[in-house]
């Protein structure tokens, strides 16, 4: 049986941190700026912790489970 290989994409948006959460950054954050206010736009810099119902298919993506 081969190796699992890991799903680039979702490698390249999600971390994980020491104590094994998975972190990803915020969504609309890409475009269409000027409507969206600086308190906003401050706020999608921030990572967010991947939700439950999602943790487990990208645990299993990267290979952590």
């Amino acid at each position: 049986m081969p190796k699992m290989k890991t799903h680039r994409g979702t490698a390249k948006r999600v971390r994980v941190t020491g104590s094994g959460k998975l972190m990803r950054a915020k969504a609309y954050k890409s475009h269409i700026l000027t409507k969206k206010s600086q308190k906003r736009k401050r706020n999608f810099r921030h990572e967010t912790e991947v939700s439950p119902a999602d943790a487990k298919v990208v645990k299993r993506q990267l290979g952590l489970r």
